[in-house]
Protein backbone atom coordinates (compact mmCIF):
# COMPACT_ATOMS: atom_id res chain seq x y z
CA UNK A 1 0.00 0.00 0.00
CA UNK A 2 1.42 3.45 -0.71
CA UNK A 3 -0.16 5.92 1.28
CA UNK A 4 1.64 9.02 2.90
CA UNK A 5 -1.44 9.82 5.70
CA UNK A 6 -0.45 7.50 8.59
CA UNK A 7 -4.05 6.59 10.11
CA UNK A 8 -5.51 6.59 6.64
CA UNK A 9 -2.61 4.10 6.08
CA UNK A 10 -3.63 1.83 9.34
CA UNK A 11 -7.76 1.81 8.21
CA UNK A 12 -6.79 0.62 4.67
CA UNK A 13 -4.49 -1.38 5.70
CA UNK A 14 -6.93 -3.14 8.23
CA UNK A 15 -9.34 -3.44 5.47
CA UNK A 16 -6.69 -5.18 3.45
CA UNK A 17 -6.47 -7.81 6.35
CA UNK A 18 -10.23 -8.59 6.60
CA UNK A 19 -10.48 -9.69 3.08
CA UNK A 20 -10.10 -13.62 2.58
CA UNK A 21 -6.89 -14.25 0.57
CA UNK A 22 -5.18 -10.95 1.03
CA UNK A 23 -2.58 -9.82 3.33
CA UNK A 24 -0.70 -6.42 3.19
CA UNK A 25 2.77 -6.96 2.37
CA UNK A 26 3.78 -3.23 3.30
CA UNK A 27 3.50 0.44 3.49
CA UNK A 28 4.93 3.08 1.55
CA UNK A 29 4.58 6.71 2.64
CA UNK A 30 6.30 8.05 -0.60
CA UNK A 31 6.83 7.31 -4.21
CA UNK A 32 10.50 6.56 -3.96
CA UNK A 33 9.59 4.09 -1.01
CA UNK A 34 6.78 2.51 -2.91
CA UNK A 35 9.56 2.05 -6.12
CA UNK A 36 12.19 0.71 -3.89
CA UNK A 37 9.85 -1.84 -2.11
CA UNK A 38 8.36 -3.04 -5.54
CA UNK A 39 12.56 -3.38 -7.13
CA UNK A 40 11.88 -6.56 -4.32
CA UNK A 41 9.22 -7.98 -5.83
CA UNK A 42 6.77 -10.20 -4.12
CA UNK A 43 4.02 -7.89 -4.52
CA UNK A 44 0.89 -9.28 -6.55
CA UNK A 45 -1.20 -5.76 -6.21
CA UNK A 46 -0.39 -2.20 -5.76
CA UNK A 47 -3.23 0.07 -3.49
CA UNK A 48 -1.86 3.46 -4.52
CA UNK A 49 -2.58 7.09 -3.23
CA UNK A 50 -2.46 9.52 -6.26
CA UNK A 51 -1.12 12.55 -4.18
CA UNK A 52 1.65 11.90 -2.35
CA UNK A 53 4.55 14.19 -0.86
CA UNK A 54 7.37 13.26 -3.45
CA UNK A 55 5.60 12.32 -6.77
CA UNK A 56 1.78 11.94 -8.14
CA UNK A 57 1.10 8.52 -8.17
CA UNK A 58 0.78 8.22 -11.94
CA UNK A 59 4.48 9.28 -11.53
CA UNK A 60 5.00 5.97 -9.70
CA UNK A 61 3.45 4.00 -12.48
CA UNK A 62 5.04 5.27 -14.95
CA UNK A 63 8.29 4.77 -12.98
CA UNK A 64 7.31 1.10 -12.43
CA UNK A 65 6.49 0.75 -16.18
CA UNK A 66 9.61 1.97 -17.45
CA UNK A 67 11.56 -0.48 -15.09
CA UNK A 68 9.76 -3.02 -16.70
CA UNK A 69 7.77 -3.65 -13.52
CA UNK A 70 4.17 -4.83 -14.75
CA UNK A 71 2.63 -4.88 -11.08
CA UNK A 72 -1.41 -4.57 -11.61
CA UNK A 73 -2.23 -0.94 -9.71
CA UNK A 74 -5.39 -0.28 -7.70
CA UNK A 75 -6.04 3.69 -7.54
CA UNK A 76 -7.36 4.79 -3.55
CA UNK A 77 -7.52 8.38 -4.02
CA UNK A 78 -9.66 11.54 -3.18
CA UNK A 79 -8.23 12.80 -6.85
CA UNK A 80 -11.65 13.43 -8.78
CA UNK A 81 -10.10 15.26 -11.73
CA UNK A 82 -10.99 13.98 -15.34
CA UNK A 83 -7.11 14.36 -16.37
CA UNK A 84 -6.29 12.39 -13.77
CA UNK A 85 -9.14 9.48 -14.21
CA UNK A 86 -8.25 9.50 -17.77
CA UNK A 87 -4.19 8.88 -17.43
CA UNK A 88 -5.04 6.13 -14.70
CA UNK A 89 -7.08 4.61 -17.64
CA UNK A 90 -4.43 5.10 -20.11
CA UNK A 91 -1.45 3.25 -17.90
CA UNK A 92 -3.48 0.43 -16.89
CA UNK A 93 -4.35 1.14 -13.51
CA UNK A 94 -7.19 -1.86 -13.15
CA UNK A 95 -9.71 0.34 -10.48
CA UNK A 96 -10.25 3.67 -9.66
CA UNK A 97 -11.26 3.98 -5.90
CA UNK A 98 -12.14 7.39 -4.32
CA UNK A 99 -11.66 8.06 -1.10
CA UNK A 100 -13.84 8.32 1.62
CA UNK A 101 -15.74 4.49 1.29
CA UNK A 102 -16.67 1.58 3.17
CA UNK A 103 -15.41 -1.59 3.80
CA UNK A 104 -17.25 -3.55 0.70
CA UNK A 105 -16.24 -0.86 -1.95
CA UNK A 106 -12.63 -2.23 -1.34
CA UNK A 107 -13.58 -5.70 -0.41
CA UNK A 108 -15.50 -5.78 -3.60
CA UNK A 109 -12.81 -4.36 -5.81
CA UNK A 110 -9.78 -6.64 -4.62
CA UNK A 111 -12.08 -9.76 -4.98
CA UNK A 112 -12.97 -8.67 -8.90
CA UNK A 113 -9.15 -7.84 -9.50
CA UNK A 114 -7.95 -11.68 -7.75
CA UNK A 115 -10.85 -13.13 -10.16
CA UNK A 116 -10.03 -11.38 -13.47
CA UNK A 117 -6.17 -12.59 -12.42
CA UNK A 118 -7.32 -15.95 -12.14
CA UNK A 119 -9.37 -15.86 -15.07
CA UNK A 120 -6.41 -14.96 -17.37
CA UNK A 121 -3.20 -16.33 -15.14
CA UNK A 122 -1.04 -19.29 -16.94
CA UNK A 123 -2.39 -17.91 -20.51
CA UNK A 124 0.59 -17.98 -22.95
CA UNK A 125 -1.51 -17.85 -26.04
CA UNK A 126 -5.23 -16.84 -26.82
CA UNK A 127 -7.38 -19.35 -28.38
CA UNK A 128 -9.71 -16.93 -29.85
CA UNK A 129 -11.24 -13.44 -29.70
CA UNK A 130 -13.84 -14.11 -26.62
CA UNK A 131 -10.23 -14.92 -25.20
CA UNK A 132 -8.41 -11.40 -25.56
CA UNK A 133 -11.72 -9.59 -25.09
CA UNK A 134 -11.52 -11.43 -21.33
CA UNK A 135 -7.30 -10.74 -21.04
CA UNK A 136 -8.13 -6.81 -22.02
CA UNK A 137 -11.19 -5.96 -20.13
CA UNK A 138 -10.48 -4.40 -16.33
CA UNK A 139 -11.95 -5.85 -13.19
CA UNK A 140 -15.28 -4.40 -12.62
CA UNK A 141 -16.62 -4.15 -8.80
CA UNK A 142 -20.49 -4.20 -8.25
CA UNK A 143 -20.56 -1.95 -5.50
CA UNK A 144 -22.35 1.18 -5.79
CA UNK A 145 -20.56 3.63 -4.09
CA UNK A 146 -22.01 6.54 -4.01
CA UNK A 147 -22.76 8.79 -1.35
CA UNK A 148 -26.45 9.19 -0.12
CA UNK A 149 -29.06 11.29 -1.32
CA UNK A 150 -28.22 15.05 -0.54
CA UNK A 151 -23.98 14.49 0.00
CA UNK A 152 -22.05 16.12 -2.21
CA UNK A 153 -18.26 14.67 -2.70
CA UNK A 154 -17.13 18.49 -2.62
CA UNK A 155 -18.99 18.89 1.07
CA UNK A 156 -17.91 15.64 2.23
CA UNK A 157 -14.13 16.49 1.10
CA UNK A 158 -14.44 19.61 3.36
CA UNK A 159 -15.57 18.13 6.60
CA UNK A 160 -12.65 15.40 5.56
CA UNK A 161 -10.34 18.10 5.57
CA UNK A 162 -11.28 19.88 8.53
CA UNK A 163 -11.52 16.98 10.55
CA UNK A 164 -8.08 15.62 9.79
CA UNK A 165 -6.39 19.02 10.88
CA UNK A 166 -8.17 19.47 13.62
CA UNK A 167 -8.03 17.34 17.33
CA UNK A 168 -12.04 17.29 17.08
CA UNK A 169 -14.53 18.96 16.17
CA UNK A 170 -18.30 19.60 17.01
CA UNK A 171 -21.39 20.03 14.55
CA UNK A 172 -21.74 23.39 15.27
CA UNK A 173 -18.13 24.46 14.73
CA UNK A 174 -17.68 22.55 11.75
CA UNK A 175 -20.77 24.13 10.25
CA UNK A 176 -19.41 27.38 11.20
CA UNK A 177 -16.24 27.32 9.34
CA UNK A 178 -18.39 25.61 6.52
CA UNK A 179 -20.71 28.49 6.53
CA UNK A 180 -23.45 25.68 6.77
CA UNK A 181 -26.21 24.56 8.95
CA UNK A 182 -25.63 22.27 12.02
CA UNK A 183 -27.81 19.72 10.39
CA UNK A 184 -25.82 19.45 7.36
CA UNK A 185 -22.74 19.33 8.88
CA UNK A 186 -23.74 16.72 11.07
CA UNK A 187 -25.18 14.53 8.66
CA UNK A 188 -21.44 14.25 6.78
CA UNK A 189 -19.77 14.07 9.90
CA UNK A 190 -22.62 11.00 10.77
CA UNK A 191 -21.86 9.55 7.41
CA UNK A 192 -17.69 9.81 8.28
CA UNK A 193 -18.87 7.73 11.81
CA UNK A 194 -21.05 5.12 9.83
CA UNK A 195 -18.29 4.31 7.51
CA UNK A 196 -15.89 4.06 10.08
CA UNK A 197 -13.62 7.22 9.20
CA UNK A 198 -14.40 9.07 12.75
CA UNK A 199 -15.71 8.18 15.99
CA UNK A 200 -18.13 10.05 18.20
CA UNK A 201 -17.59 11.07 21.77
CA UNK A 202 -18.85 13.61 24.53
CA UNK A 203 -17.47 17.01 24.89
CA UNK A 204 -17.47 17.69 28.86
CA UNK A 205 -18.34 21.78 29.71
CA UNK A 206 -18.38 23.24 33.30
CA UNK A 207 -22.19 23.45 33.28
CA UNK A 208 -24.78 21.74 30.81
CA UNK A 209 -24.72 18.68 29.03
CA UNK A 210 -22.49 17.59 26.60
CA UNK A 211 -21.35 18.72 23.15
CA UNK A 212 -20.76 15.56 20.74
CA UNK A 213 -17.76 15.86 18.89
CA UNK A 214 -16.31 13.41 16.24
CA UNK A 215 -12.41 12.82 16.14
CA UNK A 216 -10.86 11.82 12.58
CA UNK A 217 -10.19 7.94 12.54
CA UNK A 218 -8.90 7.71 16.19
CA UNK A 219 -7.92 3.99 16.48
CA UNK A 220 -9.58 2.22 19.36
Amino acid sequence: MVEDEPTTAAAHGEYVGRVAGFELAGTAYTGQEALRALSNGGIDVVLLDMNLPDRHGLDVVRAMRAAGDGTDVIAVTSARELTVVRQAASLGIAQYLLKPFVFTALRERLESWANHRRTVEGQEVVTNQQSVDRLLSRPRATTNNTLPKGLSPESLDAVTGLLQEADALSAAEVADRMSSSRVTARRYLEYLHDIGLAVRRPRYAATGRPVIEYVWRALT
